[in-house]
């Protein structure tokens, strides 16, 4: 019986969860019919729920700010386009609109009181271990979200939870059983670890260049822009008394103290000026600018000239894109704030994207070329070495064994057990995603009499995140879903 298990182990897991756990909802079915269009403030709109452009543009923006983190800071809107995180951010909403829907065909709602008694419990507003109300205020100030907003959205948050919290998720005790009857199944193995050490990589130009010639539509250069530019100093100059208080009193709102009180003018008189000066600067600017358009530009006004891309771009990101929307017919760009001083610039050429030459690509090709050459040869020594391979012997060991695991972290040896377990071959390798490659004979197998008493929950979490998977799909069936921005 075990030996017939070893054999069919993967698909006699995968056919008992199967049998057991009901699959709800429909099949996959699209988002429903885009009706691309110029909606005022929405951008999409999911059965009665409407997604406005300033929630897509919160969800974006929060969805980046977690990219960022992950990429330690170095990830940037290029990055984002990559990974299609506008569409991320609408699709989450889009999911998130389903199940409202759903929670309005039920008529649930969430109360004030609800919504009051969560926000007590929000940690990040607690004072000596209890909620304070100048700190929740102080919070969402930081964060630029009013009372109003914030609570709006944890409203939709928790009406959210309540509507899938009524989806039953019973575990029953023959699902228990199954779990407990996979989890202990146990192999004595002798395995092997292959790494990059045990393999030689010729990275000679005579192995590059076939490589990059096979690829080499994948290594352009970057658009570039030929421009010119002059810049505005800052100006600094005196003011007449009448002046400054003139400016003051058409401007009073924008000289305020911490508590957002109007500061007299004896204290903000310096701000005045600083004003005026920035004032007297951007029209300075706008009117050289005029000039520069209808070539009246004076003669002591210094003309610069230099070539720009994305990886070289002396000013800042919105420089290069509005210069990237610029044309030849339309070559000047009304003056841009960068570094604190105006800079006006005019497009002379645009440099398209070239194919690099071999040289030029060199040290994009070789890491992606070791790449592939690394997971080639481990591969190859793998099935060299199978038949024959002799390496370290271990006791009988099951799914969450990692520790056991010796010459490998314990992340890496959770990668291996969880891919040796829905193995059915007996003597194999499994590869792991950081290209190490690990041999593996099976030779021997039981079923441990251990008793898992946290199977309930690990099989509610598995029915919960199927369950949400299929609710979701039937929804999508369900609630129609239109689109109203394009781009994505």
């Amino acid at each position: 019986m075990i030996t017939w298990m070893q054999r069919h182990k993967k698909w006699l897991i995968i056919t008992i969860w199967i049998s057991t756990i009901a699959f709800v909802g429909a099949g996959f079915v699209g988002w429903g019919q885009y009706s691309y269009g110029d909606k005022a403030g929405a951008a999409a709109k999911v059965g009665n729920i409407e997604i406005s452009m300033g929630e897509l543009q919160k969800n974006y923006t929060n969805l980046y700010a977690k990219y960022n983190q992950m990429f330690q800071g170095n990830f940037d809107e290029e990055k984002a386009k990559q990974f299609g995180l506008k569409r991320q951010a609408l699709e989450e909403l889009i999911q998130q609109a389903l199940i409202l829907n759903l929670a309005s065909s039920y008529d649930l709602s969430v109360s004030d009181s609800e919504v009051l008694e969560a926000l007590k419990k929000q940690e990040y507003f607690f004072k000596d271990g209890i909620f304070d109300k100048e700190i929740y205020v102080s919070v969402l100030s930081q964060s630029r979200l009013t009372k109003k907003e914030y609570e709006a959205s944890l409203k939709k948050e928790l009406l959210i939870r309540k509507t899938l919290s009524l989806l039953p998720l019973e575990v029953t005790d023959n699902e228990k059983r199954i779990l407990t009857t996979a989890m202990s199944i146990a192999d004595k193995i002798n395995y092997k670890v292959l790494t990059q050490n045990d393999i030689t990589i010729d990275t000679s130009d005579a192995k590059l260049k076939p490589f990059w010639e096979s690829k080499r539509q994948n290594f352009m250069t970057e658009v570039s822009y030929d421009i010119k530019f002059i810049t505005q100093d800052t100006i600094e100059q005196e003011y007449d008394r009448a002046s400054i208080e003139k400016y003051y009193a058409q401007n009073k709102t924008h000289f305020k103290d911490d508590q957002g009180k109007i500061l007299p003018l004896e204290v903000a008189e310096t701000s005045v000026k600083e004003e005026l000066n920035a004032k007297a600067t951007k029209d300075k600017a706008l009117r050289t600018y005029i000039d520069y358009k209808k070539g009246n530009l004076e003669s002591n006004i210094s003309v610069e000239a230099i070539t720009i891309s994305n990886t070289n771009n002396p000013f800042n990101s919105e420089v290069i894109k509005e210069i990237s929307e610029l044309s030849i017919t339309s070559p000047y760009l009304k003056p841009i704030l960068v570094n604190g001083k105006y800079h006006t610039f005019e497009l002379v050429k645009i440099n398209p994207s070239q194919m690099k030459t071999f040289e030029e690509a060199k040290t994009e090709v070789f890491p992606m070329f070791v790449a592939q050459e690394r997971q080639k040869k481990l591969l190859e020594l793998a099935n060299a070495s199978l038949a024959n391979f002799s390496g370290t012997t271990t006791g009988f060991l099951t799914a969450s064994d990692s520790a056991k695991i010796t010459q490998l972290t314990q992340t890496e040896a959770n990668e291996f057990l969880g891919k040796l377990f829905i193995s059915d071959k007996k003597r194999s390798f499994v590869q792991l995603s950081n290209s190490k490659v690990i041999l593996y004979d099976i030779l021997e197998q039981k079923l441990l009499t251990n008793t898992n008493n946290n199977e309930g929950n690990e099989i509610a979490k598995l029915k919960s995140a199927m369950f949400n998977e299929g609710l979701v799909k039937t929804l999508q069936n369900k609630y129609q879903t239109e689109i109203f921005i394009q781009g994505l």
